[in-house]
């Protein structure tokens, strides 16, 4: 599913990842955990070809048999479009745009018609619980319904992976514990992956896989 070889990146003088390997099964839900600075949130915009690391021809990166590094720029953002998505702490849902609207950006992107655009956004709703809340601004919706939101948006395009960067950082326990539960349920009813950033040490154990990461390198990989 997810084959990175040899991944380093520099900031200037500064080593962020020092020569990482890792692979990752389609299906499994793996948690990367570590303080900060250890590169965790940098690994996971490498994998979810938002950054690039640092040319070597020893480095690769493969995302559903797909060799990321041959891609030109624009094939590059209509992979990521139709195969990626993510999930910030922040949702970044435009404030002007309904709830409905917003899920559907990714999919106009993707040339997907309005209405079967709007079809799949209605039955994501419902399966969120959201299914009230369709014209709904952001702003009218409570943190945790503003974040499921955020996680329809992502799965709108049926993506392969989704990449998510402490999804429940600036969620209460309750909103949090809700949406951890959601990527297990969505794992089991669409076969995706889940790569999670997160210092939520729940969340992390719930994983299928631990990954403990410390000054640009994975010390752990841990089955849980």
């Amino acid at each position: 599913m997810i084959s990175a070889k040899n991944i380093h990146k520099y900031y200037g003088d500064l080593h962020v990842l020092k020569g990482l390997d890792l692979h990752i099964k389609k299906s499994e839900i793996v948690s990367i955990v570590g303080a900060s600075g250890a590169g965790k949130t940098t690994l996971l915009q490498i994998l979810g070809t938002l950054d690039k690391p640092e040319k070597n021809k020893e480095s690769s990166l493969q995302i559903n048999d797909t060799d990321i590094y041959r891609l030109s720029s624009k094939e590059l953002s209509k992979f990521r479009n139709k195969n990626i998505g993510f999930i910030f702490q922040f949702h970044q849902l435009l404030p002007e745009f309904t709830a409905l609207e917003n899920i559907c950006i990714p999919a106009y992107i993707h040339n997907t018609p309005k209405e079967k655009a709007e079809e799949r956004a209605k039955e994501l709703l419902g399966f969120l619980g959201l299914k009230n809340r369709a014209n709904h601004k952001p702003g009218e919706l409570s943190g945790g319904e503003q974040q499921r939101i955020a996680v329809a948006r992502a799965l709108i395009n049926n993506p392969a992976v989704i990449f998510a960067d402490e999804p429940s950082g600036n969620l209460d326990s309750e909103s949090a514990e809700n949406l951890h539960q959601l990527f297990f349920k969505l794992r089991d009813e669409f076969q995706q992956t889940f790569v999670i950033v997160t210092h939520n040490e729940e969340l992390a154990d719930m994983a299928d896989r631990k990954i403990t990461m410390q000054d640009g390198k994975i010390i752990d990989k841990k089955e849980i």
